[in-house]
C-alpha cells in the first residue's frame, strides 16, 4: 500500500497513536547500548554489562560507578540531538494526523522534537529528583557534578527519573499508555518488531481499525499487522509529510 493510501487512512482517523521503538534512534545516529556492539565495549570498560549498571540495585550498591557510567554513556548519548524521523512526526501532528506518541526510550527525542501528548513509559534523563525532599536538578546538574550528584539541600543521591533494569514501569504512566492505545482507531508502530516489551504490553489494549507497521527487518510477528511498510521509518514519514504538502 502506497503512502497516499494510508495518509487517507490517518485522515480519515478519528485517534491515532504511535508506539515509537529502537529503529527511529537507530535512524537518528543512536548506538544501541544494550543490544549493539556498544554494548561488548561498554563491559570491557567497566566490567559490568549495560543492563547490570542500569540497574536500581546497581545504584543501591555502587553509585559511584553507577554515575560515571550514567555520565559517561547515558548522558553522552541521551543527548544527541532527535533526527529526521523525530521532526517529521512533528510535523504530522501539526497536520492532525497523529495524536499521541508511547516510547520506552529515556532519551525524549519526541519531546525534543517538539511533540505532544508523548508517554515517555521509563521517564526520561532530563527529570532528576532527590529521594529524600523531592526537589527536582536539571540534566546539566546531573553532568556538571563531579562524582555522585549530591542534593544541595539534603546532601542525598539524587535519583534519575527513569525506569531503572529491576523496577515496575510507574502505574500512572501504563494506565495513561493503556487508555491512548484503547482510544486508538489507527494504531502505527515505528521501528519496532510486534513482540516488543513495547509492542507486548500495548497491544493487548488495541481494538481500532489497522495496525500499522513501518520496520526495516522483517520478522515472524509481522503478520499480526494490517498493513506493513519495509523501509526506513524516517523515509517513509518524510514521504507522508509531503504527500500532505502537495
Amino acid at each position: 500500500m502506497g503512502e497516499r493510501n494510508i495518509l487517507q487512512i490517518l485522515r480519515d482517523s478519528r485517534y491515532t497513536v504511535i508506539l515509537s521503538g529502537s529503529g527511529l534512534m537507530m535512524e537518528s545516529g543512536y548506538p544501541l547500548l544494550r543490544d549493539g556492539v556498544e554494548s561488548y565495549e561498554i563491559e570491557e570498560k567497566y566490567g559490568y554489562s549495560y543492563e547490570e549498571m542500569l540497574s536500581s540495585s546497581f545504584y543501591s550498591a555502587r553509585k559511584e560507578l553507577f554515575f560515571r557510567f550514567y555520565k559517561e554513556v547515558i548522558l553522552k548519548v541521551a543527548e544527541m540531538p532527535p533526527g529526521k524521523g523525530f521532526h517529521m512526526l512533528k510535523k504530522l501532528q501539526d497536520y492532525g494526523l497523529v495524536h499521541s506518541i508511547i516510547t520506552r526510550r529515556i532519551a525524549g527525542l519526541e519531546d525534543r522534537a517538539g511533540c505532544t501528548n508523548v508517554v515517555n513509559l521509563r521517564g526520561t534523563v532530563f527529570e532528576n529528583f532527590c529521594p529524600n525532599c523531592g526537589r527536582h536538578y536539571p540534566i546539566e546538574y546531573m553532568r556538571e557534578a563531579k562524582g555522585v550528584p549530591l542534593c544541595e539541600q539534603c546532601l542525598v543521591a539524587i535519583r534519575p527519573k527513569i525506569c531503572l533494569f529491576g523496577e515496575m514501569i510507574d502505574n500512572s504512566l501504563m494506565t495513561r499508555a493503556a487508555e491512548e492505545v484503547e482510544k486508538a482507531e489507527i494504531l502505527l508502530v515505528l521501528g519496532a518488531n510486534l513482540t516488543t516489551p513495547l509492542c507486548s504490553q500495548m497491544l493487548q489494549y488495541y481494538t481500532g481499525a489497522s495496525l500499522i507497521l513501518v520496520t526495516e527487518s522483517e520478522h515472524y510477528s509481522d503478520q499480526r499487522a494490517d498493513i506493513i511498510v519495509y523501509g526506513r521509518c524516517d523515509d517513509f514519514l518524510e514521504r507522508l509529510v509531503s504527500e500532505c504538502e502537495n
